[in-house]
């Protein structure tokens, strides 16, 4: 399907744009455009690959002129640009709705005139029963693109989203912290103990997306089934991993941060479709006029769980140690701290 495809991916300097990028670079597509606002890391990429297949567009999601002059000739998107940092959010909350919210709308105004044929938008755990301005800028945009892909041709462009948890020592993630401070013989700052995340890969998060281009219908946001651990056995693990003893300090809770986090709503699971390792939440398809439909009590809500991490799978401290092992950074960072 991506065979001589180009392919733009939004906030294409972060983690996430990094990983989809380095899957595709060496297959047989056409083109990857990297769209960011960061002319600093657009070279950094530049210089390090050096491959005539990426091209850089510099630009802001916020704009959507810069949008759409990255455009043409774009066969599909993965929408990754975004404000993700749950306490800087909750001190600059319309910064998080003009990225999240209005910047999306501009990349699927854009998509739509430009005749992209998809466009996958990637969402957070932190959407579902959200908090903090993050999670409610995030749930807005998954109602944009929902909404979007209801008035639009589906055989033009069709428009669904992913939504996942924390990814595994991804910028500004927990990992590389309790790392640095490990290296610098400081205590492992921890929130809360018994806070449970769920843990995945930046690969197993391209792979719901991959998955998602795949499989999603316009209007779905796919779910990957993931594991969870609490943020007191994570920093352990890491101590084991790194064998210090490093005091672990326990400072509270930040700013708008929850105890657990939610993928999959109660009302999203009842009407979810299980497809093994994932789950699909299919767009409400119904239309204004509630006069024609008759609902009735649905005695499946009122049982049925969301589905959070705190009654998924519970990862051990070893367990915990064997994901940590197959992350390419946290190898590198053990072997320059055992050398």
């Amino acid at each position: 399907m991506f065979e001589n495809k180009t392919l733009l991916i939004t906030g294409g300097t972060g983690s996430f744009g990094n990983a989809v990028m380095k899957r595709f670079l060496d297959t047989n597509i056409k083109e990857i455009r990297i769209f960011s606002r960061d002319e600093k890391k657009q070279d950094d990429m530049r210089q390090k690959y050096k491959n005539n297949k990426l091209k850089f567009y510099l630009g802001d999601v916020r704009d959507l002129g810069s949008v759409k002059n990255a455009m043409h000739g774009v066969d599909y998107i993965f929408h990754a640009a975004a404000l993700k940092q749950v306490p800087s959010c909750e001190f600059f909350p319309l910064e998080a709705v003009k990225t999240n919210v209005i910047g999306t709308e501009n990349v699927l105004t854009g998509a739509i005139e430009s005749g992209v044929k998809k466009v996958i938008c990637l969402s957070t755990d932190k959407a579902a029963y959200p908090i903090n301005a993050m999670g409610i800028s995030k749930a807005m945009m998954e109602k944009v693109f929902v909404a979007k892909s209801r008035t639009v041709d589906h055989d033009s462009t069709l428009i669904c989203g992913t939504r996942y948890g924390n990814v595994m020592a991804s910028r500004g993630s927990v990992i590389p912290l309790f790392i640095e401070q490990i290296k610098n013989g400081q205590p492992l700052t921890v929130t809360d103990p018994n806070m449970t995340r769920f843990l995945m890969s930046l690969e197993e998060a391209v792979e719901l997306v991959i998955f998602a281009f795949y499989n999603a219908q316009a209007g779905d946001i796919m779910v990957q089934k993931s594991p969870a651990s609490t943020i007191g056995d994570l920093a352990q693990a890491i101590k084991e991993l790194f064998n210090v003893n490093n005091e672990i300090k326990i400072i509270g809770t930040r700013h708008g941060e929850k105890r657990y986090e939610t993928l999959l709503t109660k009302e999203e699971y009842v009407a979810s479709e299980d497809y093994g390792d994932f789950y699909r939440v299919p767009a409400d398809k119904r239309d204004l006029n509630y006069d024609k439909y008759f609902i009735e009590g649905d005695q499946k809500l009122s049982s049925q769980e969301e589905y959070n991490s705190d009654n998924t799978l519970r990862l051990t401290i070893e367990q915990i140690k064997d994901k940590l092992l197959a992350l390419d950074y946290v190898q590198d960072e053990l072997r320059s701290w055992n050398q």
